[in-house]
């Protein structure tokens, strides 16, 4: 009796799945975003991301000192070090948004941001290379 219950109630609930980016899945994404492009659909946003978010690494390269332990603690090598700068470079597409990066860095240099939109069909574009 109590399953009928539940169910009843699952019934009548608004969901808490988020629409985004549109109410039903479209057949082609990137047709489906040239359309919002050209202003002929709208976007559902998206949700709020919650605090403590692990989005895009953001890389401040005036504070990096080039100590490397970014490096040394990555476990996807998503972080590579550019000697001749004694800088860092982030991979994006290898990263698995663990965090221990930021954790580790001694003078706040990479931070989590709240962007998650990071599609591409080149693991390499300039949006998922973080450089500074």
């Amino acid at each position: 009796m109590e399953i009928v219950k539940v169910l009843l109630k699952q019934l009548v609930q608004t969901s808490a799945t988020n629409k985004f980016p549109a109410k039903y899945a479209p057949k082609s994404t990137i047709q489906f975003l040239d359309k919002v492009k050209r202003g002929e659909l709208k976007l559902i946003p998206p949700m709020p991301v919650p605090p403590g978010f692990r989005g895009k690494i953001a890389y401040d390269r005036e504070k990096c000192t080039g100590c490397r332990l970014c490096i040394k603690i990555c476990p996807t090598r998503a972080i590579e070090f550019i000697p001749e700068e004694k800088k860092v470079k982030v991979f994006v597409a290898r990263c698995c948004f663990c965090a221990q990066c930021s954790d580790i860095c001694p003078v706040g240099a990479l931070s989590m941001t709240d962007e998650f939109l990071l599609s591409s069909y080149d693991k390499y574009a300039d949006e998922l290379v973080v450089k500074g």
